[in-house]
């Protein structure tokens, strides 16, 4: 009996269908993907002190958009470095990084923080406000100082360690004076989250010692607490404050932390993890993450594991998972140092492979949600090719921001849509998508419009093919270009779902049946 020889172009076409879905199922429907956005001595933005207004306001725009293109669904903004601001407040002065000189308002006038929001929200992307509770003044030596700030007001509450003044943490003028600054932005602005990073104690600088003994003193040894568990109890205050300050002003905005990467060494703790990093989260910073994310008071932790997948002391891979096993339910966001491929990089950074197998490393771990860039300013340089690998691969889709469960699960109503036209003979060939996003008895606050089509009705739902945000009035065209359609689709389908404030997704609109024919795409309702 004669044997077929397999048909070798049949077997590359399978080959490539199969390799087309797995490059497109692969990336996840829900994951939070965002940038740091750093204005402390003007790391991301402004570029500069002192920049015209206008040029503020158009570089801001331009990093959006940069980010939004490279598939970037949130951005966490530095709006207090320093015990100053970067919108107008009535407790602390213009900040130095943005208009040169501390306490001087922009000129024009223009509220920057309400500015930024606006402009992310517009492109349906997330806001996060990232504060540092405890830095008062960045550099004793080269800082601009205004009168009216804190530091002058009361000098008491304020401890010099190395060239930096911080709060001290130990009083309780401080726990009030902090979370009175979270009060008044959660209050007046439409902020997604309230976000802190690492600095809480200083990092020790070897020989010198944080002088809080006074207050030690006085309010935590009267308790029978060892100083150091008396620094943990004063974090904790902190945030436990902060918690129950957004939970009375506005329930539904998130409160996240991006500790350093290591809680503790399993050197000190059995809990710890396996890694041997010279300060720890617990041991040296006095934040017990822990504690925060079991007792709930914050909603997600955004670790910063800024070392490298094999690195000797602090391996990423290590660490990935001992946070993923110890998130208590909460969210978890990978910091990747990006800074790391762009500043005097190490061989290990100079690996194109980095990346790329961090986030899939993360990816197949179910209790990690997304990712986290440090910082803005360094995907510029394209280092190792990364923002090609995001734009055209791993974030090449949008994905949704996951929802959180424990503070709302109210889904928006369906949408639906209103018509679609096809124009095949204009410059840029589109199916404008005309829709409605939210019912007329719609009672959630609906943000972006989600677009899914697929060759199956089966297969709508499953990945976003474009997330746009909603005007006030909820209605919103999306622009399809007719190129995004595989060729070899004779007909498909399409559906919308709107997502609100808190990221739940409504159920699919009614079903759109598109056919290829010789003058265009004739549209059926299903």
């Amino acid at each position: 009996m004669q044997i077929k020889k397999p048909n070798r172009l049949l077997i590359l076409f399978f080959f490539c269908l199969c390799n087309l879905s797995f490059q497109v199922f692969a990336q996840p429907k829900y994951e939070f993907r965002a940038a740091w956005v750093a204005s402390v001595v003007n790391i991301d933005w402004p570029s500069k002190k002192g920049l015209p207004v206008e040029d503020q306001k158009a570089s801001f725009i331009q990093l959006l958009d940069f980010l939004k293109g490279l598939g970037m669904n949130a951005v966490i903004v530095q709006i207090r470095p320093a015990a100053d601001a970067f919108y107008p407040s009535p407790y602390e002065p213009w900040s130095e990084f943005l208009n040169g000189k501390q306490g001087v308002p922009p000129n024009p006038y223009y509220d920057p923080l309400a500015f930024m929001i606006e402009e992310t929200h517009k492109r349906g992307m997330e806001f996060h406000a990232w504060l540092n509770p405890y830095r008062a003044v960045f550099n004793l030596n080269t800082s601009d100082i205004s009168s009216n700030h804190i530091t002058k007001q009361h000098p008491e509450w304020f401890i010099n360690y190395g060239t930096t003044k911080f709060f001290n943490p130990g009083l309780p003028e401080v726990v009030q004076y902090v979370s009175g600054i979270v009060r008044d932005i959660v209050k007046r602005y439409d902020i997604d989250a309230i976000h802190m990073d690492d600095y809480f104690y200083p990092y020790r600088i070897a020989g010198k010692e944080f002088a809080d003994n006074a207050a030690y003193l006085k309010y935590g040894k009267p308790q029978g607490l060892s100083k150091d568990d008396w620094r943990r109890s004063n974090c904790d205050s902190i945030i436990l404050r902060i918690h129950q300050v957004i939970l009375q002003e506005k329930p539904l905005i998130k409160f996240g932390i991006s500790p350093f990467g290591v809680w503790r060494n399993k050197s000190k703790d059995p809990n710890g993890s396996d890694t041997k990093a010279g300060q720890t989260n617990y041991d040296d910073l006095y934040a017990d993450i822990l504690l925060w994310l079991k007792e709930g008071w914050i909603d997600y932790v955004a670790p910063q594991l800024y070392w490298e997948i094999n690195h000797k002391l602090c391996d990423y891979t290590t660490l990935l998972d001992w946070w993923a096993n110890h998130t208590y339910g909460k969210d978890l966001y990978i910091g990747h140092g990006l800074y790391r491929a762009t500043e005097n990089p190490s061989p290990a950074w100079r690996r194109k492979a980095e990346l790329p197998e961090e986030i899939q490393l993360l990816r197949n771990n179910k209790n990690v949600q997304g990712s986290i860039y440090f910082s803005a300013k360094d995907f510029f340089p394209n280092p190792n090719g990364w923002c090609d690998s995001l734009r055209n691969h791993y974030y090449k889709y949008p994905a949704l921001i996951p929802p959180m469960n424990w503070i709302d699960t109210i889904a928006p109503m369906q949408p639906s849509i209103l018509k679609i036209t096809d124009n095949q003979k204009t410059e840029s060939p589109s199916l404008d998508i005309y829709c409605n996003a939210a019912h007329k008895l719609e009672t959630e606050e609906v943000k972006n419009i989600v677009l899914y089509f697929s060759n199956s009705i089966s297969g709508l739902g499953k990945l976003p093919i474009q997330i746009q945000a909603v005007d006030t009035h909820a209605q919103t065209t999306i622009n399809l270009p007719i190129s995004s359609i595989p060729d070899y689709f004779n007909d498909c389908f399409l559906a919308i779902t709107s997502v609100d404030r808190q990221n739940n997704e409504s159920p699919l609109s009614k079903v759109m049946h598109l056919v290829k024919t010789k003058s265009g795409w004739k549209i059926n309702k299903l």
